[in-house]
């Protein structure tokens, strides 16, 4: 009886003594894993910083591009050298590369200009702006009902005040959604705000996305008439009111003289657009502000995105906004 009884303390000791095996292991496993994960992510940090690092010395390289090219005349900017989009590369250690491509940061609608600024902080909508900037959505697809709705909606976004626009929004519409919001009441950051505004779909939104830009003014981007891309003529015609068709903007865009134009006057007076009825030209201009920067790193497996706004109205150039990864 009494051996009997010691083999079963002897059974119950060694079951004893596997759990806590196995408890042990368990708990070494979970460790393991969490060093190993710690450890990966430790290195993913070095990685991006490092990637970071050398996106840093592309932009500023790009920046020194810029200012010679801005140097090289004080009156205009023109597509001479070939420059707009296309790459240059820095190469890095370990067979890596960084690659930066410059355009035009001004050929686009400023969504910011849809406001004008009467004191600090304080913007209130601008009328004319709304105007083009449906013509811009009407010239690219979007139905006209709906883009006097998004032209309204975005100005609202922006203005200090609480006054919607006819077919406008203001905070009472937000407040209303799940989750809820308000408007922002100051200048846009980055384009993808729009997402946010009424009437706004995916796409809306994927249709204005090419058309669009966030300088950080209150005022319209000047589209340069020299460096404007064909395939950009929607951004010459709507600032005429319904006078200058598509496909007659591209022609004349197309038809440029190799030597470019040296005043807004020279380019409006052309032959091609001499019969049209354009007025103010304070929207057009011949020497560009600002620069888009894209910015794309590789080394090895990891890669990252660059996608800089660059403020040459006065040199040097500086930066104006950054962003990384994917353009949104």
């Amino acid at each position: 009886m009494a051996e009997r009884k010691f083999r079963d303390e002897r059974g119950a000791a060694l079951l004893t003594v596997l759990l806590l095996v196995a408890i042990v292991a368990v708990i070494a496993a979970g460790a393991l894993e969490k060093l190993r994960l710690s450890t990966r992510i430790a290195g993913n940090a070095g990685t991006t910083e490092q990637l970071r690092g050398y996106a840093l010395a592309a932009e500023a390289l790009a920046l020194s591009r810029i200012e010679a090219l801005q140097s090289a005349s004080a009156t205009r900017t023109t597509l001479a050298s070939d420059w707009s989009g296309r790459p240059f590369s820095l190469p890095l250690p370990g067979g890596g590369v960084a690659t930066a491509r410059v355009v035009d940061g001004g050929n686009c609608f400023n969504l910011n200009g849809l406001v004008t600024q009467v004191s600090p902080g304080v913007y209130q909508s601008a009328a004319l702006q709304r105007l083009v900037f449906t013509r811009l959505m009407r010239l690219t697809g979007t139905p006209p009902q709906v883009a006097d709705q998004v032209a309204a909606a975005a100005a609202d976004w922006i203005d200090t005040d609480q006054d919607s626009q006819a077919s406008g929004a203001e905070d009472q519409t937000y407040l209303s959604r799940d989750p809820s919001y308000r408007t922002a009441g100051t200048l846009m950051v980055d384009p993808s705000e729009l997402r946010a505004l009424n009437g706004v779909t995916p796409e809306v939104y994927a249709a204005l996305r090419p058309w669009v830009c966030t300088l950080p003014v209150a005022q319209p981007a000047a589209i340069n008439v020299n460096t404007l891309a064909p395939e950009q003529a929607p951004l010459l015609s709507m600032l005429l009111a319904d006078t200058l068709p598509v496909e007659t903007a591209r022609r004349v865009l197309l038809s440029r003289p190799a030597q470019e134009f040296s005043s807004t006057t020279a380019f409006w007076t052309q032959p091609a657009l001499a019969s049209l009825q354009v007025g103010d030209t304070s929207q057009t201009a011949v020497k560009s502000a600002w620069f888009a920067l894209s910015v794309d790193v590789r080394l090895g497996s990891a890669s990252l995105e660059e996608h800089a706004l660059i403020d040459a109205t006065r040199l040097p150039p500086r930066l104006a906004t950054r962003q990384w990864g994917e353009r949104s």
